[in-house]
């Protein structure tokens, strides 16, 4: 599979997983594709801890609470830095985002799937903190997000994306209504 197949093959699954444990070579590349992303000002404010001890599963589990992750073998969990790239400014959310688009396309390219929990888990009920405590996460970093790694139990579906023609254009923007 080429970059742009796994582009195009890329989508989020919310179901249930195979049973099957991820290698922990496979975590590595993929953790590897996450830190490979540009950082703004090279501040490199993204971390990343693989999880794939069932215990430590369980524990994460029951804090996040009806995950859809809950049947996954290993899961990536993202961890940031609001460091000062210049003067005020911060790149962080740049950084961590870039990161994990490259490891969901590295998670295709390897045969696997997952998704970008992020809205539940940075929300005000502070789960990203619970989650950084039972993995002994330092107060400076965030856990801002988690992504589930593992093989499909159920078919992969694809939602349907807006033409092209709607989204994109050459030389200014021309949307109709």
């Amino acid at each position: 599979m080429n970059t742009l197949e796994a582009i195009t093959n890329r989508t989020s699954y919310r179901g249930i997983f195979k049973n099957i444990v991820v290698p922990r070579a496979d975590l590595v590349k993929i953790m590897e594709a996450g830190l490979a992303a540009p950082s703004g000002c090279n501040k490199q404010t993204t971390s990343l801890i693989a999880v794939d001890d069932p215990h430590i599963m369980d524990k994460l589990r029951a804090v996040i609470q009806k995950s859809p992750a809950d049947t996954a073998t290993a899961m990536i969990c993202v961890l940031t830095q609001r460091t000062i790239a210049y003067r005020d400014r911060t790149f962080y959310i740049q950084d961590y985002s870039a990161a994990i688009q490259n490891m969901l396309l590295a998670i295709v390219e390897l045969g696997y799937e997952s998704c970008w929990y992020e809205g539940h888990i940075t929300d005000t009920d502070a789960i990203g903190r619970q989650m950084a405590d039972v993995l002994a996460v330092p107060q400076d970093y965030e856990l801002v997000c988690f992504l589930p790694v593992g093989i499909a139990e159920q078919p992969v579906t694809f939602v349907e994306k807006k033409p092209f023609a709607e989204r994109a254009w050459f030389n200014g923007f021309f949307h109709s209504s």
